[in-house]
């Protein structure tokens, strides 16, 4: 979607705000992650089996899982159905099958990997024990080379292995764009929440849908993101403590210069700031707000500001406002996830190393083109630091010509440092009727013909396997 082009009506310097509750221009491209070239079943008979265990928050697991199942294949081995990281931060215990529905996740991968739920058990000299897995511990970022020589290796003399930790183990850029596809089949299709969640979810949306369109912001205001991002100067010497603690227990310490960091926009936007901003785009005080975050650092003095712009600010609390939430960091992270997936308009106030707001705005690509905002906070920052110190003349028209000047969901080119979990255009796209034969959409019964492949894989193994015990037994 172009704003840049100016629509009528009734809303700011010539652009109409109701043009944004709407999604973006497709250019007649589809979602479609199916296979595009030849893509043989798993075979029965693999290399061995995967384990791994998927650190950091829910959103950061969700793409490790992506990865899991992608090394899986590419090493021709089975997933032990991944494990994920229960750590002191998040306060967590419910695993993959808390979270996520397993039955309809092994299901939807019969045609890429086989899964199991568990290692099995092997029977030796009368005793009956697990396999161990080979613990491994894969490079940032590991290249495919590395997963079919030193990981491989590994497997083949243990049977085994276990890659501990798996955040970012497997390059994203990846010149096989089957491969891709196989992630967004993992990410878009495979990864389903349990019913509980979908139903609760949904229940969210509907309530604030009753009273018509709705806006979603995650809002990362939070201890972690501040502390990361070196943002001290704006708060009390008791809360600047609470943060240098924080950093220095949990990033590398480096000289911070707080004015260079406000100054490259590398600072998350204040509540305040995101209000604003909402204000010069058009938004007036009716327009319902769903608000993802967790405890907003500084609290009501830094909400109360932004909730005197927009008074109509929810969350999975007091839409949903059941304890289950309350007692779960994953489900809450998953109904704010699927809100902001349903939401008419979403905005990330952060989009450094957020893997909610990242996934999110892949997602909402491909499902749909669904508006997106994204702030430029570079090209922002020199506006606020203005209005700050009292140059306020021409604050909302400045803002403007930066909000108007984003990319709002519709297909673009994916440019470094962009990750591919935000943007799997082309590769997860096609459309019916391209200029380039590689951009077109496969077949609408594809797996239709890989289900059929697969069992009829299966039924040539079998036949295979009877005739060689049947002959075995005659010599």
């Amino acid at each position: 979607m172009s704003l840049r082009l100016g629509f009528g009506g009734k809303g700011v310097g010539g652009v109409n705000v109701d043009d944004l509750w709407g999604t973006a221009a497709s250019g007649d491209w589809r979602p479609s992650s199916a296979p595009r070239s030849d893509w043989p079943p798993p075979p029965l008979e693999g290399n061995g089996y995967l384990r791994v265990r998927c650190n950091g928050g829910l959103n950061q697991q969700r793409s490790a899982i992506c990865n899991a199942v992608l090394a899986a294949r590419i090493m021709n081995a089975t997933l032990v159905l991944p494990e994920l990281d229960a750590n002191a931060f998040w306060h967590d215990h419910s695993g993959f099958e808390g979270i996520y529905d397993v039955e309809h996740f092994i299901k939807s991968l019969r045609y890429d990997v086989r899964i199991v739920e568990k290692l099995p058990e092997i029977t030796k000299n009368g005793k009956t024990k697990k396999i161990k897995g080979y613990q491994l511990r894969p490079p940032r970022d590991a290249p495919i080379s590395w997963y079919l020589t030193e990981a491989l290796e590994k497997m083949k003399e243990h049977g085994a292995i276990y890659l501990t930790p798996f955040s970012h183990r497997l390059e994203e850029e990846i010149d096989n764009p089957e491969y891709q596809r196989l992630r967004c089949r993992v990410n878009y299709h495979a990864l389903r929440f349990k019913p509980h969640i979908m139903k609760l979810s949904n229940s969210v949306v509907s309530k604030l849908r009753a009273q018509g369109h709705f806006l979603a912001i995650h809002l990362r205001f939070e201890l972690d993101m501040l502390a990361f991002a070196g943002c001290y100067n704006i708060f009390t010497p008791e809360e600047q403590g609470i943060l240098k603690k924080y950093r220095e227990e949990n990033f590398k310490d480096k000289p911070l210069d707080y004015e260079q960091i406000r100054a490259n926009g590398k600072c998350p936007l204040t509540p305040e700031e995101v209000g604003l901003i909402f204000r010069a785009m058009g938004f007036d005080n009716s327009t319902r707000i769903y608000l993802a975050a967790g405890k907003i650092f500084g609290g009501e003095r830094y909400m109360k500001p932004f909730r005197a712009l927009f008074p109509q600010l929810e969350n999975h609390n007091t839409v949903a406002g059941t304890e289950e939430i309350a007692e779960n960091t994953l489900l809450g992270s998953a109904v704010d996830y699927m809100v902001c997936l349903l939401s008419d308009i979403f905005m990330p106030t952060y989009d450094g190393p957020s893997n909610f707001a990242n996934n999110l705005m892949g997602h909402r690509l491909y499902y749909g083109f669904r508006t997106t905002i994204t702030p430029d906070r570079k090209a922002l920052a020199p506006i606020f630091i203005a209005q700050e110190n009292g140059r306020t003349s021409g604050f909302e028209a400045a803002v403007r010509r930066v909000m108007f000047n984003s990319k709002l969901g519709g297909p673009h080119k994916r440019v470094h440092p962009e990750s591919f979990y935000t943007n799997s255009w082309p590769e997860c796209f096609c459309q019916t009727s391209p200029k380039n034969r590689g951009h077109k959409c496969p077949l609408e019964n594809v797996m239709e013909i890989l289900n059929s492949r697969m069992q009829s894989d299966e039924t040539d193994t079998a036949e295979s396997e009877v005739t060689s015990n049947f002959t075995s037994s005659i010599s």
